[in-house]
């Protein structure tokens, strides 16, 4: 095991589920991860993997069929999967925060209908704020919900899905007017809806359209797409917690908890950017000796393994605050935004020590290296979080003048 980004106090149990992921991550993973990625191919069969292992219903209660564990395990869990490749660590990320939001906030019908096949990952879910204009700017989403009897009718364009083709479920957050008077604060007249449907591409029920993926530099294999509503009906059953209004601070708890997972993916590239970065500087050999004897490059080993250990360790806190049942918003921030930061800069750092090779699609670095930026903007940009962070710092330390 690497000395590097352990965790003190664990459980057997846990252990016990970190080691089986490693092994899976080892030997299931890593071998095809970046064959896979050049390919922009779907990882069915990694899926299929994680799926056996209960990973999709890692965190959903016992009583629901899923493992019951907390997002600390969940996150660690993420750690390890996004040392072996990124993307299939979103997979899992975006089917996570839709069972999570369900378990915080859904009714108990909604509940037992969605929680157990979510558990098995017979359904796999997908969640839907951005929009094609707004960016950050979650208070001017234009999607729209108009009551009409005993369903809604949405319109409207979402962008930016995770999971957009391969889910079967999409918590989405619309603007609904319907009970909050013109001039209501944007934030308190959103709704999130709980929109079934088929996978794949095209029209996937009436009124809902995913077209298909989004070519991107990185973040490869899974599917990213948008979601256009053309007069989506949508049974008044499927408003998340049976009741409008809700949408905004429902998508913020579970945003919260994506930040730390973010923060897990870019502790994890992090890591298998130092293991093929002190690998190969072992291997290559320059002025007689291995690049490694060289004090610059030792200088800048021991630079990238404290950020994998700084953020590791806030990942960590911010998982565990979240546990305990203590508002974490902001040690999520800081966790998000310092893995992210650093997790950059450890890539470019293991790719200036393979020097040119780093360039070639023949080593994994050149993957990670496109990969590692899409952690800088997922959950929240840097920007975001520094607000986040500022504000919750003002609150705690208010000078009393």
């Amino acid at each position: 095991m690497a000395r590097l980004a352990q965790t003190a106090g664990l459980t057997d149990i846990q252990q016990e589920i970190l080691s089986t992921v490693r092994d899976f991550v080892d030997k299931e993973i890593i071998p095809v991860a970046t064959e896979l990625e050049h390919r922009d191919e779907y990882p069915q069969a990694i899926v299929d993997g994680l799926k056996e292992l209960g990973l999709f219903g890692l965190m959903i209660p016992e009583e629901y069929g899923g493992l019951g564990e907390s997002l600390l395990t969940y996150a660690l869990c993420v750690e390890e999967i996004a040392r072996g490749w990124m993307s299939v660590s979103g997979i899992i990320n975006t089917h996570f925060i839709v069972a999570y939001m369900l378990k915080q906030h859904g009714t108990q019908e909604q509940k037992d209908h969605f929680l157990p096949p979510m558990a098995a990952g017979d359904i796999r879910g997908a969640f839907s704020m951005s929009e094609p204009g707004l960016g950050s700017d979650v208070s001017a989403i234009t999607s729209k919900a108009v009551k009409d009897g005993e369903e809604y009718v949405l319109n409207g364009q979402k962008m930016w899905l995770t999971n957009g083709g391969t889910s079967s479920l999409v918590a989405v957050l619309v603007r609904s007017d319907e009970g909050h008077p013109e001039g209501t604060a944007p934030h308190k007249s959103m709704t999130t809806f709980l929109v079934e449907k088929e996978p794949g591409f095209g029209e996937v029920r009436p009124g809902l359209t995913i077209p298909g993926k989004i070519d991107k530099m990185g973040y490869k294999g899974v599917d990213t797409t948008e979601l256009i509503m053309d007069g989506l009906r949508i049974p008044a059953n499927r408003v998340l917690g049976g009741e409008t209004g809700r949408g905004f601070y429902q998508m913020m708890d579970g945003v919260e908890v994506g930040r730390v997972n973010v923060a897990a993916r870019g502790c994890g590239v992090a890591q298998r950017a130092f293991e093929l970065g002190v690998q190969y500087a072992q291997q290559r050999h320059t002025f007689g000796k291995p690049i490694a004897q060289h004090q610059a490059i030792q200088f800048k080993l021991a630079e990238m393994a404290t950020k994998v250990e700084a953020a590791h360790a806030m990942m960590v806190n911010a998982a565990r605050k979240k546990d305990s049942g203590e508002r974490n918003d902001l040690e999520a921030g800081m966790a998000k935004y310092l893995a992210s930061e650093y997790c950059k800069e450890v890539v470019e750092d293991a790719f200036r020590i393979h020097g040119g090779y780093g360039f070639s699609k023949e080593y994994e670095i050149e993957r990670l290296y496109r990969e590692a930026p899409m952690l800088l903007i997922g959950e929240g940009t840097a920007e975001i979080q520094k607000m986040i962070i500022g504000r919750r710092l003002l609150e705690e330390y208010r000078f009393q003048g």
